[in-house]
């Protein structure tokens, strides 16, 4: 077995051909809506250049829902005709834009519209195959994770900065992530595993616990601080 390698990348340069001969390698391409909102905020990633970027290759689209995006009528299945139409893309995902504590801006979306978006494109799946967003995933969306303490996906993985010298924390986001407002795509899915029952008895997320805290024993006990 292989490692799998998820490449995100806005695309603003031409994927190399050379990549499609890289096995277990899959090309996650970041697109903020539509082409009138994505040019502004992704200047230089233009759709132009991302059609030409991902020409001959297969990629996943990544769409970050924000409060822009809400108050249109018929907005998100605009997007997902395009982007399905497309024969490099092979899935489509949907996230939502989550917020710092305490933020304010148009970008945030409010509890309603947040849940309005989910019974919206739940409704579109059927319409368009390659949008893949589970029911378990919609779940971790509207029931996230608390705080970084109860997020499986906060809790194994490291960040690092863009230099390579230092680390981001408590998680992709940094800062203080609103918790309660969470929309990343990773931490809901780990969320619907981590709620899964072994045996119908026992959970992921319990064992998960359990494993976590015997391993901060260990590391106090023998002095292992990595």
């Amino acid at each position: 077995m292989g490692t799998a390698v998820q490449l995100v990348t806005s695309a603003v340069r031409q994927i190399p051909p050379a990549w499609n001969q890289i096995k277990d390698l899959y090309i996650v391409v970041s697109i903020d809506g539509l082409q009138p909102e994505h040019d502004v905020r992704r200047t230089p990633a233009t759709y132009e250049r991302i059609l030409k970027s991902i020409k001959g290759h297969r990629i996943t689209v990544h769409c970050t829902v924000t409060g822009q995006m809400v108050g249109r009528p018929g907005y998100f299945e605009e997007f997902l005709s395009f982007w399905s139409e497309r024969p490099e893309v092979k899935q489509i995902w949907f996230s939502l834009f989550t917020p710092q504590v305490g933020a304010e801006g148009d970008e945030i979306l409010t509890p309603q519209a947040r849940a309005a978006v989910l019974d919206e494109l739940a409704g579109l799946r059927s319409l368009f195959p390659k949008l893949v967003l589970p029911d378990s995933v919609i779940k971790g969306y509207r029931k996230p994770p608390q705080s970084p303490a109860e997020c499986i996906f906060s809790r194994t993985t490291l960040n690092i900065t863009a230099d390579l010298k230092g680390r981001i924390s408590p998680c992709q986001f940094g800062g203080t992530p609103n918790c309660s407002q969470c929309g990343c795509i990773a931490s809901a899915g780990l969320q619907a595993v981590a709620d899964h029952r072994l045996f119908g008895l026992v959970s992921l997320r319990s064992i998960f616990m359990a494993s976590s805290q015997i391993g901060r024993v260990n590391n106090r006990l023998f002095g292992n601080t990595d």
